[in-house]
């Protein structure tokens, strides 16, 4: 028996909806739209493509938006002097810098100089400290959206075992924190921890977010759990197509014609095991720009003092 797919397309299309509205209810009753401006510096070409998709999702659900694109030879004081305009600016409510940075601007300093209140992407420490100790505050985008999906699809997680695997800033460490506000019980590992599965085969909820191919199989996972799988990773050969997707003629296809496909944390066959799980492509990754949407109408609505 095969597990419940939960579908983040479907979720992600929800949550745009509803910020179209409150988009629009804001406009009705307070006189302003919220307004998010994103930082791309240099050409990376797929932090490009990131950013475009990031505005145009913007224009669909009726959010004000910016791309600023400062040269590639920007300099460190440059880029924080544009932080600090941006700071300063009220129709901005959300400042996203897309990372990589170039090699000579310094990432940290810019990602401090982010007015907590506008830090869409929830890493200041400010809001790190505001998560850990259950204050309102902004998230990072892609573990809120593994709270939704929880959420929206009627996971149980009081008095429930989570075990989270991986541990970046970005992903594992607040998933980590917000499955603990949420009344779980949570075991953080890592690709270090010895013998992962002993963890793993304990979990009612497991995350994986670490992009390995793979690293959890099918043994690995309790029978009927819940399985949330962050990580991606492109195959590109046809060893490591085989390894995981022999016989699927869907991805076989797939693979032919684009020349990689996508494999996530999971070995595919978790389905067999698992209750409920999130597919790669189309499970977490579609709630990162929806969450991303959602933090900039939060971002306004504090602060200018609107109930949430």
């Amino acid at each position: 028996m095969s597990a419940q797919i939960l579908d983040g397309n479907a979720i992600a299309a929800t949550i745009r909806a509803e910020v179209a509205e409150e988009v629009r209810r804001m406009g009705a009753q307070h006189g302003f739209r919220p307004g998010l401006a994103a930082v791309l510096v240099g050409n990376d070409a797929a932090s490009e493509i990131y950013v475009r998709n990031k505005v145009r999702a913007c224009e669909d659900v009726g959010l004000y938006s910016e791309k600023i694109t400062p040269p590639e030879s920007s300099t460190t004081a440059e880029v924080l002097q544009l932080i600090q305009d941006l700071n300063a600016r009220d129709n901005i409510d959300g400042i996203l810098v897309q990372l990589p940075l170039p090699k000579q601007v310094d990432s940290q300093a810019v990602l401090l100089a982010v007015n907590p209140q506008k830090d869409v992407d929830g890493l200041h420490p400010a809001n790190v400290g505001l998560l850990q100790t259950r204050r309102p505050s902004l998230v990072p985008c892609t573990p809120a959206g593994v709270m939704e999906i929880l959420r929206r699809s009627d996971v149980r997680l009081r008095r429930q075992h989570a075990v989270v695997v991986g541990r970046s800033d970005l992903v594992g460490k607040p998933a980590a924190m917000m499955l603990v506000n949420a009344d779980a019980t949570v075991t953080m590992c890592h690709r270090y921890t010895e013998n992962l599965a002993h963890y793993t085969m304990q979990a009612d909820v497991l995350v994986s977010a670490v992009g390995i191919a793979g690293l959890i199989t099918a043994q690995m996972v309790k029978p009927g759990a819940t399985v949330i799988d962050v990580g991606t990773t492109k195959l590109t050969t046809r060893e490591e197509f085989d390894r995981f997707f022999a016989g699927d003629e869907k991805r076989e296809r797939a693979f032919q014609k684009n020349g990689s496909v996508l494999v996530g944390d999971c070995d595919p066959r978790v389905a067999e095991v698992a209750g409920k799980w999130t597919p790669v492509p189309g499970g977490v990754g579609p709630l990162t720009i929806a969450m991303l949407l959602s933090n900039t109408v939060k971002a306004a609505k504090m602060r200018r003092g609107i109930e949430l």
